[in-house]
């Protein structure tokens, strides 16, 4: 993946979350966990992260970790939750904070690649990681693609509430009441980034 062909990532949450995070930033697990917030964190998930680091020796839960591709697993495995869940989309130039890291794939894997951010795309395949769809017959095959389309930004600590530059969520209603939590935030209806249209395999 090149710069040019980066436009916008992706941090999934609870609707109920997205005032404070307007307020706060999007902060990482670590600073996260001592406020009051709705989680859709899955546990198992969240061990293995646990005590996973970078090449700088952070470990995972120190950063708050953007998608660039949030059409992926986690938001599949959250697809009953979808009506209370969105996506905030933000800026780019977050790649430009210091102490970044990309990675080619979901951080807490054991063949996932970590890369500063300043050479870190050149490690991220593009296809794979905004392929519509990572099923395959092969089951190596199915799990390498489910490992890439989950492909991360870290940024250490906590994402300024300047970089969001709006919300996606599955429908109208959803739109409805995401706007009533945040008025002044722009909300975007994308019903096939939520999996209306998926008809495979977990």
């Amino acid at each position: 993946m090149t710069r040019e062909q980066l436009t916008l990532l992706h941090y999934i949450t609870h609707a109920a979350n997205v005032r404070s995070i307007l307020e706060r930033g999007i902060l990482s697990y670590n600073r996260a966990s001592v406020i009051s917030h709705e989680s859709i964190a899955m546990a198992e998930v969240q061990e293995l992260r646990t005590w996973k680091a970078t090449p700088g020796k952070r470990r995972l839960h120190s950063y708050a970790n953007l998608y660039f591709n949030a059409r992926n697993p986690m938001l599949l495995k959250r697809r009953d939750m979808r009506g209370s869940c969105c996506v905030l989309r933000v800026d780019s130039a977050v790649l430009d904070l210091p102490g970044v890291y990309v990675t080619n794939g979901n951080a807490a894997s054991r063949e996932t690649v970590f890369e500063l951010a300043a050479e870190g795309l050149r490690i991220v395949d593009y296809a794979l990681t905004y392929a519509h769809s990572w099923y395959d017959n092969d089951a190596e095959v199915c799990a390498s693609r489910k490992r890439a389309v989950c492909a991360e930004v870290l940024v250490p600590d906590k994402i300024p509430p300047e970089h969001i530059i709006d919300a996606v969520v599955c429908s109208q209603d959803a739109s409805a009441r995401l706007r009533s939590l945040a008025p002044r935030l722009q909300v975007v209806v994308d019903p096939n980034l939520f999996f209306d249209d998926w008809y495979g395999s977990l």
